[in-house]
């Protein structure tokens, strides 16, 4: 998981000067520097996304990367579970949403992505705040430093958690300094600022991976699909970030009021992550009793 979060970081690093470079081509071909921003970042994307058509696998029985026995095994599961979702009943969904840990859940990652996306789309604005410059090339390229700390940290926290079996503390002080960092850089110094803004995309990025241990480890088997399904609904949290702040800002008459918001949300979340019970250990595990076999949580 902490493998897979690497790409956002990534592409931080790479979008923020590549941003700031393609907002200064003015008037160029009669199109203003946003115009071409959103042209040729929207183009690269659909240029994946007919790449990937092409290159990814559809099925295991077509990926020639996977042993032959390993494919025989993920295609017999996987035609189980479609033989089994033609029977299920939409009660099962109806359990899921009414648990109160998958809620617990859902409240947790809703506001890690209000504390994620109040940084991504704020992120220029504040580097240009912190370093007196109009958002261009330079602010594009100060803005992928924190990215840098994220991409070290979401390659080597989870990992120091699996290995310590502490994820639920590393969740919580990862939230908690994250946080703190939120609350410092509105009003520090470029140097402060962007170390202390380095520290909460690391936090909250890295956090995720992390997080995603939490529901695993409690839903089993095909129970599984439909609590996911339920926690994953807190991606709204990116709608919810960005109104949140320009309410604060306009309520209480201050540009910081929104950030500071956010960061006490973070803060918030760190103690609902203390109350996570470890969904690991026991017969807390909810589960699909038409399976016979429980699947242990994944790691970090």
């Amino acid at each position: 998981m902490g493998l897979f979060y690497i790409g956002v970081p990534i592409a931080m690093n790479f979008g923020g000067p590549l941003s700031g470079l393609l907002l200064e081509m003015h008037t160029i071909a009669g199109l203003q520097g946003w115009q071409w921003m959103f042209l040729v970042e929207g183009l690269i994307a659909v240029l994946v996304g007919i790449a990937a058509y092409w290159y990814l696998d559809d099925r295991p029985e077509n990926a020639a990367w996977i042993p032959a026995v390993e494919r025989r095994a993920l295609t017999d599961v996987l035609s189980a579970e479609e033989s089994e979702r033609r029977l299920s009943s939409p009660g099962r969904l109806l359990a899921m949403i009414c648990d109160r840990r998958v809620l617990h859940y859902l409240a947790i990652y809703t506001l890690i992505q209000i504390s994620v996306y109040g940084v991504v789309f704020y992120l220029p604005a504040e580097v240009s705040a912190l370093i007196r410059k109009p958002v261009g090339i330079e602010v594009g390229a100060v803005s992928a430093i924190p990215w840098v700390f994220a991409l070290l940290a979401v390659f080597w926290l989870p990992r120091a958690a699996d290995r310590s079996q502490q994820h639920r503390a590393f969740a919580a002080w990862m939230m908690l300094i994250g946080g703190c960092a939120s609350l410092a850089f509105p009003t520090a110094g470029p140097v402060i600022g962007i170390v202390a803004l380095s520290v909460a995309v690391s936090a909250f990025i890295a956090v995720q991976p992390i997080f995603w241990t939490f529901p695993t480890g409690y839903l089993a088997d095909r129970a599984a699909a439909g609590g996911i399904a339920v926690i994953t609904m807190g991606n709204l949290g990116g709608f919810v970030a960005p109104n949140l702040k320009v309410w604060a800002d306009r309520y209480f008459h201050s540009g910081s009021a929104g950030l500071y918001l956010l960061a006490a949300l973070t803060i918030l979340n760190a103690a609902l992550i203390l109350l996570v019970r470890d969904g690991r250990k026991g017969a807390a595990v909810i589960r699909d009793t038409t399976v016979g076999r429980l699947e242990p949580g994944q790691g970090a």
